[in-house]
């Protein structure tokens, strides 16, 4: 007897996923390739002279690990610097967004006017990072609105200079950092916490446990994919960190290059001799920074006790 084959309708999937895969090869899979690939060779410009490509094997990465005539080997103390500014920055910006959306959807206390809320603490997210940084220098430059309070109450005699101290300079970037992005984390956490049946809540309350209890019981367990996302997400944003402290440092990294950033580095070699092969060394490290990085994250919050 002759069977009847059904219609199969697992071509069309594949055709409609198709433009994806398309697009991640051209604007993704391709791209990295070339930067690892790049990475192997001397290929910059000299004056009007280009140089290679030739063939180096490792002897980019050498050279990055390579200490200069201070002793300094310059793309750990950039990592250490991108370090420093992602955990002053994202570490408050993650822990305050979380109370804000414990405290936000609160079931006992029942806060009315979320969305207006949510609207306002977004509102910073839609600021251009470069127009975030030029307001600040403004505000904080010797002749800015912050120095004239200072004078004008008092507690100075000259203008404080707050771009050729460290630790200024460092706060500034974290600042502003954590006000530009932490309203987006708000609102990924708030939804997150949204989404946890609420019946659990409730079988909590019944129960007698307290806030601190339902906190660390129900709702941070519950948390924990989003909160993963959110710690990931904001450790690669943090990696790549380039505009705020560029545009607030003219690219300099002052004061002694303690606010230089990894991508700032990159840039540098991208910007003036267009060395494609340091470039893509440092890119590559990078990335193989936020893969180990982000392992370790996933790893340790997701861990089941």
């Amino acid at each position: 007897m002759k069977k009847h084959r059904g219609i199969s309708y697992a071509k069309w999937g594949y055709l409609f996923i198709l433009p994806f895969f398309i697009a991640y090869l051209l604007f993704s899979f391709l791209p990295q390739a070339l930067t690892i690939y790049n990475s192997f060779f001397d290929n910059y410009r000299q004056g009007l002279t280009q140089i290679g490509p030739t063939f180096v094997g490792v002897k980019n990465y050498i050279k990055l690990f390579t200490p200069d005539k201070t002793g300094t080997i310059d793309i750990l103390k950039y990592a250490g610097n991108t370090l420093i500014l992602w955990v002053g920055g994202a570490i408050p910006q993650i822990v305050i967004a979380l109370l804000l959306a414990i405290f936000f959807t609160s079931y006992r206390l029942n806060i009315k006017g979320q969305q207006f809320f949510k609207t306002v603490i977004y509102m910073p997210n839609l600021i251009m990072a470069s127009a975030f940084s030029m307001l600040f220098f403004t505000l904080f430059s010797n002749v800015g609105p912050v120095n004239q309070l200072i004078q004008a109450w008092g507690w100075s005699d000259v203008p404080v200079d707050f771009f050729a101290k460290r630790v200024t300079v460092r706060t500034l970037i974290c600042s502003m950092n954590f006000l530009m992005w932490f309203g987006n984390t708000t609102i990924l956490l708030m939804a997150g916490i949204m989404g946890i049946d609420q019946n659990l809540f409730e079988a909590a309350e019944i129960d007698g446990a307290n806030s601190v209890q339902v906190l660390f019981r129900v709702t941070l367990p519950l948390l924990t994919p989003i909160l993963v996302y959110t710690v990931i997400t904001a450790m690669i944003g943090g990696l790549q960190m380039f505009d705020v402290p560029q545009v607030l440092t003219n690219g300099a990294g002052n004061p002694n290059r303690t606010s230089m950033t990894l991508i700032m580095y990159l840039n540098n070699y991208l910007g003036g001799s267009k060395n494609y092969g340091m470039a893509g060394a440092i890119s590559v490290i990078i990335f193989i920074i936020t893969g180990i990085l982000s392992l370790i994250v996933f790893r340790t919050l997701t861990k089941k006790d």
